[in-house]
């Protein structure tokens, strides 16, 4: 399988496909960058570790990769500016990815590829992307809250003081301020979270609130997140490639699940390499059901302020 990062220069591309590399499963890589040199670079340095990792295939160039790719996976992305508002941000990113989608979708895209959306606000782009490409819905996936998911986790493991392996928990709905923790399936080896040692209610939103934060608490500590957004970018491709069919919290265009539709949000979703197998609605309490319909409306609001923009295609 080949899979070409766009935005592979820069610190989460970068870090998907070390991760990638070390994984040994992709066969090929192909690093894309609007700075060619550092994308080149990039693809040197992966290379010269290739004899202590897997027998790949790792190169860097242009959109010409795109025919041959089985994974597009798209991570370019603009930082907010001083005093920059949400809604500005938004339209300066949505604005690049419309480039991006205009350049893969001109150098032609395999009939079976998949298209990974990692670009923030990823739940909006995610929609952008099933809207402009020429691919059926369920072959566009953005990583949405695998990455809160797995973050979550940590945390929880860190706090319990358990094997992070031995966690299971879900974050759905955006990945943003309205993401969804779901306290009702949490587990540690199978027990409910109640019946581990010390927890409390305050506890769980304290670290739901630490969560919600980590992204910004490591931008501001080392600039940006790389290696825990690279593992999640390489779970999703790893489901794609073994068409393992795992269960993964990424977003796509919702059509009916909990009651959604017409926007991208995360919910339980089987992927493997047909893209989304299936989603599944797992039981939910009351209160995490409707909020996540709210994190729908929230994020239907900001998709149609943006659609009115930039029209559909």
């Amino acid at each position: 399988m080949k899979v070409t990062i766009i935005g592979g220069a820069g610190l989460v591309g970068s870090c998907a496909a070390f991760a990638l590399q070390c994984g040994g499963v992709v066969r090929e890589l192909a690093l894309i960058d609007v700075n060619q040199d550092a994308a080149e670079g990039q693809a040197l340095d992966l290379l010269h570790g290739a004899p202590s990792t897997a027998d790949q295939i790792i190169t860097s160039g242009g959109y010409d990769q795109i025919p041959t790719t089985d994974v597009i996976c798209i991570t370019a992305g603009l930082r907010r500016k001083p005093d920059e508002s949400r809604l500005d941000l938004i339209n300066r990113n949505t604005d690049l990815f419309l480039s991006i989608l205009g350049d893969v979708i001109k150098a032609g895209v395999k009939k079976d590829a998949i298209c990974l959306v990692v670009s923030n606000p990823v739940d909006i782009l995610t929609y952008v992307a099933a809207d402009r490409l020429k691919l059926p819905r369920t072959q566009v996936i953005g990583l949405g809250t695998q990455l809160d998911t797995i973050r979550f986790r940590s945390l929880l493991a860190r706090q319990l003081k358990v094997a992070p392996t031995q966690v299971s928990a879900l974050i759905l709905g955006e990945h943003g301020d309205s993401m969804v923790p779901i306290w009702s399936s949490a587990t540690v080896g199978g027990l409910p979270l109640e019946k581990m040692p010390g927890w409390t209610a305050n506890l769980a939103n304290d670290l739901f609130t630490r969560t919600k934060g980590s992204g910004a608490e490591v931008i501001k500590k080392k600039g940006g997140a790389g290696f825990a957004v690279g593992i999640a970018i390489r779970d999703v491709i790893h489901s794609i490639a073994l068409d393992q069919n795992r269960l993964l919290p990424v977003s796509s265009v919702q059509e009916g699940c909990y009651g959604i539709r017409d926007v991208a949000l995360s919910v339980p979703t089987v992927v493997g390499r047909r893209g989304v197998v299936a989603r599944h609605e797992i039981e939910l309490w009351p209160k995490e059901m409707q909020q996540l319909r709210t994190s729908g409306n929230v994020l239907r609001q900001t998709l149609t302020t943006v659609l009115q923009r930039i029209g559909r295609g």
